[in-house]
C-alpha cells in the first residue's frame, strides 16, 4: 500500500468511539437473504466477512426490520425485533470482527413501501396516500404499491419503540454501531417528505414538524445505546420508487433537517444520492455531502456513483465527505480497497447477475 500512503481513501478516521483504518465503507444493500422468520444466516456472515477480508474500513449492513408490526419491507429481509433475531445476528458480527473490521447495523422501518411482510397484509405510513411507481420485481414485488394506512399517534410511538429496542439488541448483538435508515424513501423520510406527508397533526406541515419523527426515533435510539455508542443517520432527496425527488426549499430545507440532526446527536450523517458528486439542486451549486457538511458540522458519509478509486477520492477532503461508501461496485469487487491500495483493474459490475435465480444469485455473491 506504499504508493497509497497520502491518498485520503486510506487514512485513518474514527467515528464516535470506533477507529477505523480506512475511510472505505461498504454500502447497506437489500438482499433477502435471511430465513423466513428474519434470522440471519451463515451464509450471511461468510457475505460481510468477505467484504472485511477485502479491505473495507466499515461494514454496514443490510436494512434490517425493527418490529413485528409494519417494518419489513420485503419477505426474506433479516429482522432485530426480537431476542432471536438478535443473537441470529452475532455470528454475523464475529465473522466481521475476526477479519478485524467494525460493522454497524442499518436500523430500517419500510412504512407504505412495504412489499411483503409476513406481519401485516396492511402497510402504513404517514398518510393513506399511495406511493409512487410500481413493487421492486428483483425483490419479490410485483405491480403497483398499495395505499398505506395513515398511522395512529399510538403505531407512531410503536414505530419509536421498535427503533429502540432494535437498537438496544444490536448493541448486544456486538455491533459496533446503528445507522438509523431515514433515507430512500422509506418510513422516516415518508414522513419528511412533503408530498407522502398530508399530516394535519404535529407531523405535518412545516419541515420542523415533518423531521419530527426523525428526531423522536434518534433521541429514543440514542437513550437506547447511551452517550458513547455510535449513532448515525442515513439521510436521501431520491427514492427508491422517484429518483429524482429534490426538496421543495432547496438549501433552506437542508439547513433545517442537517442542523436538526447534529442537534439530535448522531455522530454521522450518510448522504446517499444517485451521484454524490452532483449538485444537489439544480445544475450547479454545492453537493447535498458539502450541504451536510456545512449545516450538520459532524462526520460525513457519501454514497452514490462512488465506485472507482479516482472518484471516491475527489468526495473526501476538506468541506467534502469523510468516508464513502460504495454498493454496486463492492458486489462485483469484494476486495475492492484491497484492489484500489494496490492500483489494480476492478471488475465491472454486471447487473444481470443479480437477476438470477435467488439459489445461483447467493453462489455468486459469496465467493471470495
Amino acid at each position: 500500500m506504499s504508493n497509497n500512503q497520502n491518498n485520503e481513501l486510506f487514512m485513518d478516521t474514527k467515528i464516535a468511539s470506533q477507529s477505523l483504518h480506512n475511510r472505505i465503507g461498504l454500502a447497506p444493500m437489500t438482499r433477502t437473504s435471511a430465513l423466513e422468520n428474519g434470522l440471519a444466516t451463515e451464509e450471511m456472515a461468510q457475505y460481510y466477512a468477505n467484504f472485511a477480508r477485502g479491505g473495507f474500513g466499515l461494514i454496514l449492513t443490510e436494512g434490517t426490520y425493527t418490529d413485528e408490526l409494519y417494518s419489513q419491507g420485503y419477505l426474506n429481509q433479516p429482522g432485530i425485533a426480537t431476542s432471536e433475531q438478535r443473537d441470529a445476528w452475532k455470528q454475523v458480527v464475529d465473522a466481521v470482527h475476526g477479519e478485524g473490521e467494525k460493522i454497524f447495523l442499518q436500523l430500517m422501518h419500510a412504512g407504505a413501501l412495504s412489499q411483503g411482510n409476513r406481519f401485516s397484509e396492511q402497510t402504513a405510513g404517514p398518510s393513506a396516500i399511495k406511493p409512487k411507481g410500481e413493487q421492486l420485481g428483483f425483490y419479490g414485488g410485483q405491480g403497483e404499491f398499495q395505499t398505506p394506512k395513515a398511522m395512529t399517534e399510538t403505531e407512531i410511538e410503536d414505530v419509536i419503540r421498535g427503533f429502540a429496542v432494535a437498537a438496544k439488541h444490536a448493541k448486544q448483538a456486538g455491533f459496533d454501531g446503528v445507522e438509523i435508515h431515514g433515507a430512500n424513501g422509506y418510513v422516516l423520510d415518508q414522513f419528511l417528505t412533503d408530498y407522502t406527508n398530508q399530516r394535519e397533526d404535529e407531523y405535518g406541515g412545516s419541515v420542523e414538524n415533518r423531521l419530527r419523527l426523525i428526531l423522536q426515533v434518534t433521541d429514543a435510539v440514542r437513550d437506547a445505546v447511551g452517550p458513547e455508542y455510535p449513532v448515525g443517520i442515513r439521510i436521501s432527496q431520491a427514492k427508491v420508487n422517484d429518483a429524482n425527488h429534490k426538496w421543495a426549499n432547496g438549501e433552506a430545507d437542508a439547513e433545517v433537517i442537517f442542523n436538526s440532526l447534529k442537534q439530535a446527536g448522531v455522530d454521522y450523517i450518510h448522504i446517499a444520492e444517485p451521484d454524490a458528486a452532483a449538485p444537489a439542486f439544480g445544475e450547479e451549486g454545492p453537493t447535498l455531502v458539502e450541504l451536510a457538511k456545512k449545516y450538520g458540522n459532524t462526520f460525513v458519509i457519501a454514497n452514490g456513483s462512488a465506485g472507482s478509486p479516482e472518484v471516491a477520492t475527489s468526495l473526501l477532503g476538506n468541506g467534502k465527505a469523510d468516508l464513502v461508501t460504495i454498493g454496486k461496485a463492492a458486489l462485483a469487487n469484494q476486495d475492492w480497497p484491497n484492489r484500489a491500495a494496490q492500483g489494480e483493474e476492478l471488475e465491472t459490475f454486471d447487473f444481470q447477475k443479480y437477476l438470477l435465480p435467488k439459489a445461483t444469485l447467493k453462489t455468486f455473491e459469496y465467493q471470495s
